[in-house]
């Protein structure tokens, strides 16, 4: 089997193993696993459900119902070229989603912009959250930085040549020093699996809208803040204590004084801890869930 064929049935079983929903017209995709209280997972970019593709299963065995959605212009969900591609939009679309569903209530798990757009989403349906997990990312939307490997997506022109330029080799090598501590452990085909799903169907155009629509009013600020300040469900960090660019001392300390949290539980990883140490998070994920029930009497 070549290395393409590989990779095209790592995409076909990833995508039968979940489920398609429409959301006014837009068809959106998720995995959908298990039974129970349900944890619904937020990706970030250039990522989608694909990142939780270990978690979502774990958390079935573990009794709960696990649940991760693909954002518009990501993923399985679709790409329409006059969508609104922001934040607020994305918060308002999982929603819907959640609606669509059948979650009246859920447990949080949220990544990279899916930080952002959870917090949103939590703060303007607090009556839903039974708990927040925050993985690496960043609520001070305001004075967020991005960084380094981000900001070329931004520009016009530019930001087309670097989605052009990004391909399997490339990413690789951004996975290995930025992703996780060793990626010697997960299989070439599924590291590549990413950016196949990236730029399907539109080679990446829906992705560059995200980059260049990010929120940073005060505005927005504040309503992220409301979802981890006061709120009567319990909120916890997990970081992959080795994430280079949103790192812990800046945007993991960031998280715990915004949600006045006692401490950020570390993970031995970087930015795609999900990838690295899914069973730690699903471990972190059953002591909140407990948690959430002592302080949520269901």
């Amino acid at each position: 089997m070549s290395k393409k064929n590989s990779i095209e049935t790592i995409m076909e079983k990833h995508e039968a193993s979940g489920k398609y929903f429409n959301i006014n017209g837009l068809q959106g995709f998720a995995l959908d696993q298990g039974s129970g209280e349900a944890v619904l997972c937020l990706h970030g970019v250039p990522t989608s459900s694909f990142l939780y593709r270990k978690i979502v299963p774990a958390l079935a065995e573990k009794g709960f119902r696990g649940v991760a959605i693909d954002f518009p212009g990501m993923g399985f969900s679709d790409r329409p070229k006059d969508f609104d591609y922001s934040f607020s939009s994305f918060a308002k679309f999982t929603a819907e989603a959640a609606k669509s569903l059948g979650m009246d209530t859920y447990h949080l798990l949220i990544h990279d912009i899916g930080g952002p757009v959870g917090f949103a989403l939590a703060a303007q349906n607090q009556d839903k959250i039974l708990s927040i997990t925050v993985l690496n990312t960043w609520i001070d939307v305001v004075n967020f930085k991005k960084p380094w490997p981000m900001r070329p997506f931004e520009k016009p022109v530019l930001g087309e040549i670097e989605v052009a330029t990004l391909q399997h080799p490339t990413w690789q090598l951004m996975f290995s020093q930025m992703g996780v501590n060793d990626s010697s452990k997960i299989p070439k085909d599924e590291i590549n699996a990413h950016i196949d799903i990236l730029k399907r169907e539109d080679g990446g155009d829906a992705y560059l809208k995200i980059m260049r629509n990010f929120d940073d009013s005060e505005a927005f600020r504040s309503l992220c803040y409301k979802a981890v300040q006061e709120v009567p469900y319990p909120v916890q960090a997990v970081w992959g204590a080795n994430d280079p660019f949103l790192t812990l001392d800046k945007y993991g300390e960031e998280i715990k004084k915004a949600a006045g949290l006692q401490k950020i539980h570390e993970i031995s990883s970087r930015h795609f801890l999900q990838e690295e140490k899914p069973m730690e998070i699903v471990e972190k994920l059953e002591e909140i869930i407990q948690l959430s029930q002592q302080m949520l009497p269901r």
